[in-house]
């Protein structure tokens, strides 16, 4: 066996025990969720779920599914309002160039570093001013917070590399600067749209201290409360807390699945310029 092809092996071999490794914890939630509650504590636990049940499964249908709708509504609600900002933002600072761009820009990299629980404080003031405590709304709008300087930025980037002839053109046949964005510039953006709408989806979806500060208590709460809640309310029913985090945990893999594609095109845009 050649040099080349044993050290391959080796760095394959060592690839596959690393991710084995960190997939462990989402297996060992997977097993416990179908482990019944009699062998909950048995020791040695069992490896698989010799004598499985869906009966955690059960349970998250008939008391965690309120919650799971809002963490829906409020993670497309995000993904709407943070694609509908940066998008023109990004364009903005890509192509038409504002006076004072590179500090705004500056400005989108350093909010990125601000604590969520001090925004979190902010927005429980002011929204406490407003009437917006414990509502959806008022979690879109702090969501949106996290998603939108990192959005301008993908944009920025992504933007920056479509050619200023296909916009010479668009000008040339008489679109202005809002009908060249719309027509031209979005939907060559598509893998940016992509990567965006996907973090800002997960970031709403597995937000738990704008949430814990805003809505606990409120009549709409994400499913992230709702298995905070359920941990304390339920603590000796481990196989429905980590069903209840299984199923939680399905819309973010198959999103993050079926966009992986985009999301690598979108995330490296800018990287390399000719």
């Amino acid at each position: 066996m050649s040099r080349t092809r044993r050290r391959t092996r080796v760095k394959t071999t060592i690839g596959v025990v690393l991710t084995g490794i960190m997939l462990f914890p989402v297996y060992w939630m997977i097993n416990v969720s179908l482990t019944r509650d009699q062998d909950m504590r048995k020791s040695p636990p069992d490896l698989l779920p010799l004598h499985g049940t869906l009966a955690g499964y059960r349970t998250v249908l008939d008391e965690q599914l309120p919650y799971l709708a809002t963490s829906l509504v409020i993670g497309l609600g995000t993904v709407l309002l943070t694609v509908l900002l940066s998008a023109p933002a990004g364009y903005a600072l890509a192509k038409l160039r504002p006076r004072g761009g590179g500090i705004l820009s500056f400005l989108l990299l350093a909010a990125q570093m601000i604590p969520g629980i001090i925004m979190a404080m902010g927005f429980y003031a002011i929204y406490l001013q407003l009437g917006l405590l414990q509502s959806v709304p008022g979690l879109i709008v702090a969501d949106s917070t996290l998603a939108v300087p990192f959005a301008v930025l993908i944009f920025t980037a992504f933007m920056s590399g479509i050619p200023g002839e296909l916009l010479q053109a668009a000008q040339m046949d008489g679109a202005r600067a809002l009908r060249t964005f719309w027509s031209v510039v979005l939907p060559m953006s598509r893998n940016a749209v992509v990567t965006v709408s996907l973090f800002a989806f997960l970031w709403s979806w597995s937000d738990f201290v704008f949430a814990s500060t805003l809505a606990n208590g409120g009549a709409h709460e994400p499913i992230t409360l709702g298995i905070y809640h359920y941990i304390g309310n339920n603590n000796q029913q481990w196989n429905a807390i980590m069903a209840t985090a299984v199923v939680a945990s399905l819309p973010a893999a198959v999103i993050l699945v079926l966009a992986q594609r985009y999301v690598a095109a979108g995330v490296t845009a800018g990287a390399v310029k000719d």
